[in-house]
């Protein structure tokens, strides 16, 4: 076999041509003449090597995993940054809330006449304290209460009170009166004591006030405003409005559906204002079954030795057309203990 020489590396002085047979390769490249190619093509030198640039290429996988909804495409999040905010919807300016307004009665102020008062056995005002202006504390009381409780079911029905009586002297307007005039002396309420006894008026007379168009006078004329007949006294809190002109036809009128806003109209806007009847007897004369339609109490005036039994069951049936009925008990001369109320404030040991 021909002897094979190693071909020499790059670098590495070749062997002189007299001490070995050319190689196979070696006598091809001489026969070939593939000299004028170059060569065999060498490995760079370390000074090129060092300005070769590796990139690293990474491959993704053909399903690449869909985004979650955090990951929003950028173009998307931009346009929806470039898309104006829809303005935001006016809000209403808050109303104020809408309260009635107070009816106002006139401004002129009457004298009440103290003396009269005095004279007739009648709380005065501004006076010293008795026994019987003790016995109506007790009483108002109980009626302020009674309204207060059933204003929300009756409305302003339950500040209107009727004062009767079952038969004439038994002291209705006595007791309508000094009624009136205890709820006057409240700080936070007021009265208007309506004369509603048409045939037989005495309100006015009892105060000494002067006359004047009154309630029937509103019933009657829708062009009257009630308002303007009631009359302002100088007791603070106390108004009076009188019977007005007589008609023959008083129970109709009360009867009639004018009734019920005429009696609104005194208290409109007013929730501490009271209205108190003093109403014709109840088996005497008719009005005063149709008034305690319109009211949320009824006070039944009974004299102590006066009313008899069955003339006061009448009266309350004649009268249960008012949700809420009381006694009132008038001209007690005795008391089984002997003990007389109010009489603490006269005590002087």
């Amino acid at each position: 076999m021909t002897e094979q020489s190693k071909i020499p590396l790059p670098g590495e002085p070749a062997a002189p041509p007299a001490s070995r047979t050319p190689s196979s390769v070696e006598r091809a490249i001489a026969g070939f003449d593939l000299s004028r190619l170059g060569g065999i093509a060498s490995p760079l030198p370390p000074e090129a090597q060092r300005r070769v640039v590796m990139r690293e290429v990474t491959i993704e996988p053909a399903h690449a995993p869909v985004p979650g909804p955090e990951a929003a495409p950028a173009p998307l999040a931009a346009a929806a940054a470039a898309t104006p905010a829809p303005a935001p919807a006016p809000v209403a300016a808050p109303q104020p809330a809408i309260t009635a307004r107070s009816v106002r009665f006139g401004e002129a102020r009457h004298p009440v006449d103290r003396a009269n008062l005095r004279q007739s056995g009648l709380i005065v005002p501004e006076g010293s304290v008795t026994g019987l202006l003790e016995e109506f504390r007790i009483v108002k009381r109980q009626l302020l209460l009674h309204s207060a409780q059933m204003r929300a079911t009756l409305g302003a029905a339950a500040q209107r009170v009727l004062v009767c009586s079952p038969l004439p002297g038994e002291g209705k307007t006595y007791c309508a009166t000094n009624l009136a005039l205890a709820i006057a002396a409240e700080k936070e309420s007021e009265v208007v004591l309506v004369d509603a006894d048409f045939a037989k008026p005495s309100v006015l007379s009892a105060l000494g006030l002067p006359g004047g168009p009154g309630l029937m006078d509103a019933l009657s004329d829708p062009a009257v405003d009630v308002a303007e007949c009631v009359i302002g006294t100088d007791v603070p809190g106390l108004w009076v409005l009188p019977a007005g002109n007589a008609t023959t036809s008083d129970t109709e009128y009360l009867a009639s559906s004018r009734t019920r806003a005429v009696l609104d109209r005194l208290t409109e806007g007013a929730p501490q204002r009271m209205v108190i009847f003093d109403s014709p007897p109840a088996l005497a004369a008719s009005p005063a079954a149709e008034l305690a339609k319109y009211v949320g109490q009824a006070l039944v005036v009974c004299r102590a030795d006066r009313t008899g039994q069955s003339s006061l069951e009448d009266a309350i049936a004649l009268l249960s057309g008012c949700p809420n009925i009381q006694l009132l008990l008038n001209a007690v001369q005795f008391s089984p203990s002997g003990r007389r109320f109010g009489s603490y404030y006269g005590y002087t040991g």
